[in-house]
């Protein structure tokens, strides 16, 4: 097959759906409820299974795990992520009706951004082979400091995205039923809206130091990369609505990412001399993740504010 074709198709692909899914599934302005969030979440993970089965037929067996692989990783570290995101909503006292509006704009964003981090990554490794080192320490120290650091402090306000908007466009507290920017007096300003989107964009830039070179130890091939990235990526609004209402119940699952991020970071140091397989790799991450939900489903009575973060900025 046509490489360039097969990556203009997926992203005709993935814009079809966007524009679907916005334009006519939640044109009103609404929270989803928990069994549509729940049918969606199921709609994602087995259209990545399928496509996990098209990349077999196309490019093999390795390509399809190291898929598989990239896709469980950056699942699991988006859903770590959900938990910031339920922060930020709840500091902005966001209407629940309007979470959905700003994640899909944050998606979009997150894709633009994570392909050029991807595109970068991979070419840089390919020419320095020492950028794997340095991703790879990256890793463990994030790893580290998620581990031992029990929560950190999330203060939307230092934003530096916010703090640039707010003085350029001002800002209006109302949030002009899903606009992000209005006019008042023939003056431009930014809506509550628009500030609670900028300040997931920033935050979703730490968490792609993270998982950008996670997914980079599995694989270098920037089509897979690519794409298990984005069909995490599309899983997360569903993903948010269907687990918001039991954040308190993954009381564990700050270890879990923790133990993921060490894994793949040694993964990554070691790879020149002691490379692990793909299939372990895969195996060692659903391991994880298995068991820390395991965990925290047996101590569902344990304390768990939410109110962590993770990445180079937290």
């Amino acid at each position: 097959m046509n490489r360039i074709l097969i990556w203009i198709a997926f992203n005709v692909f993935i814009a079809a759906v966007l524009a679907l899914d916005l334009g006519f599934f939640h044109r009103e302005l609404r929270r989803p409820s928990l069994g549509e969030s729940l049918g969606a979440s199921a709609f994602w993970i087995l259209l990545a299974g399928l496509f996990g089965g098209f990349l077999y037929g196309w490019q093999g067996r390795t390509a399809a795990l190291e898929f598989s692989a990239g896709y469980l990783i950056e699942l699991s570290l988006s859903a770590d992520n959900l938990f910031i995101f339920y922060l930020i909503f709840r500091y902005f006292r966001l209407d629940e009706a309007l979470q959905y509006r700003v994640l899909f704009w944050g998606i979009i964003g997150a894709i633009a951004m994570r392909a050029s981090l991807i595109f970068v990554g991979v070419g840089l490794i390919r020419r320095f082979h020492w950028v794997m080192y340095a991703f790879g320490l990256l890793l463990i120290v994030s790893g580290g400091r998620l581990l031992f650091e029990r929560s950190a402090a999330i203060d939307p306000e230092k934003s530096p995205g916010l703090r640039f908007f707010r003085r350029f466009l001002g800002r209006t507290p109302e949030s002009a039923e899903g606009k992000f920017l209005v006019r008042e007096n023939g003056n431009l300003r930014a809506t509550a809206l628009l500030l609670v989107l900028l300040v997931v964009e920033t935050t979703d830039i730490l968490f792609a130091i993270d998982s950008i070179p996670a997914v980079l130890s599995i694989t270098l091939n920037t089509f897979v990369a690519y794409t298990s990235n984005i069909f995490a990526i599309l899983g997360l609004r569903s993903l948010f609505f269907a687990l918001s209402s039991l954040m308190d119940v993954f009381e564990y699952l700050h270890y879990g990412i923790a133990c993921v991020l060490l894994f793949v970071g040694a993964k990554m140091m070691l790879s020149n001399h002691y490379p692990i397989p793909t299939e372990t790799s895969l195996a060692v991450v659903g391991g994880i993740l298995l068991i820390t939900v395991v965990a925290s489903a047996l101590h569902p009575d344990s304390p768990a504010p939410p109110d962590r973060g993770r990445g180079a900025g937290s």
